[in-house]
């Protein structure tokens, strides 16, 4: 499988500076401002989304693996712009707080920053790694944002109040890193007191104390996360984005994620190797990440919902 660092280069990145940012057919009959939000909107053009993130009012945050820019559409209409232009390495996985704090993760840059959503400057930033590295994903936690690097058995903590340093989490337990892709996603469990990774190249989910960075098998009932990537927890369920398998499986948890039962699937015939997920009302919105695809200043992207 191909990884997200080997599908970021630099034509890639050239073509997204090349595009013009304006998104065709946001407009379209999919809703209104009146009426059901739009179940599918476009993306700007050579985009290559890959994170999402939704807070408590009806925009979702994209970010681009190209150049880092961060866009900003509106689940009302479908229409966006970008807020904050990128530093020219990726944003991959992101996490809004209830400040308009947008927590980004760097990729093979391996670094973190906070992107502030209403003036689009960055409040801090963070170099967790050298190669090799990829962070790849956050979660917000009382206790701070926890990042994952796929390349090193670290999380990396950093706190939410933005002063002082990052700390690095060693990973022990039974997670054990192995060639390829490693820990992925990243969410918190039911009860609120652990974390929970998926480990890409093993397809298996961990939980992770977040004090310790002791690590425990999660126990799916023999389901294999095949192509695992973002996590999103709601309550006691528990959301898979499987992203080449272009679907999201959908788990009941125990409230400390020690163990869960597979209760279903979610797939959308529009999905293209959807990455991750974020939640707005009753629906879950992926972004299309098109893996594998040519990258050109014409290439399209979007956003797609399911039912919760």
């Amino acid at each position: 499988m191909l990884t997200r660092r080997a599908l970021i280069t630099s034509s890639a990145a050239a073509a997204l500076t090349a595009a013009t940012l304006t998104v065709p057919g946001a407009a379209s009959a999919h809703g209104s401002r009146h009426r059901r939000f739009p179940d599918t909107f476009p993306l700007p053009n050579a985009f290559q989304p890959e994170g999402i993130a939704i807070g408590r009012a009806p925009f979702a945050y994209f970010g681009s693996l190209a150049t880092g820019a961060i866009y900003r559409a509106s689940l009302v209409t479908g229409r966006g712009e970008i807020i904050s232009e990128g530093p020219g390495t990726p944003s991959v996985g992101l996490k809004i707080d209830d400040h308009g704090r947008l927590f980004v993760a760097g990729g093979a840059a391996g670094n973190g920053r906070v992107v502030d959503t209403h003036s689009g400057r960055i409040l801090r930033s963070w170099t967790f790694a050298t190669a090799p590295t990829f962070v790849n994903d956050v979660v917000l936690t009382p206790k701070g944002a926890f990042f994952t690097d796929s390349n090193q058995p670290f999380l990396y903590k950093v706190p939410l109040s933005l002063r002082g340093e990052p700390v690095r989490l060693p990973l022990t337990g039974d997670l054990v890193y192995g060639a390829g892709f490693n820990v992925n996603g990243i969410a918190r469990t039911p009860d609120g007191r652990g974390l929970l990774v998926v480990q890409s190249n093993t397809a298996s989910l961990f939980r992770v104390d977040p004090d310790t960075g002791v690590t425990k098998a999660v126990d799916l009932g023999g389901f294999a996360l095949t192509n695992g990537d973002g996590l999103l927890t709601v309550g006691r369920t528990l959301y898979v984005v499987q992203n080449r398998l272009n679907q999201v499986a959908v788990f009941t948890l125990d409230k400390r994620g020690l163990s869960g039962r597979l209760t279903g699937t979610r797939t959308n015939p529009n999905f293209d190797v959807p990455t991750t997920v974020a939640a707005f009302g009753d629906r879950l919105y992926l972004p299309n990440a098109r893996f594998g695809v040519t990258v050109t200043p014409d290439t399209t992207y979007s956003v797609n919902s399911v039912k919760r």
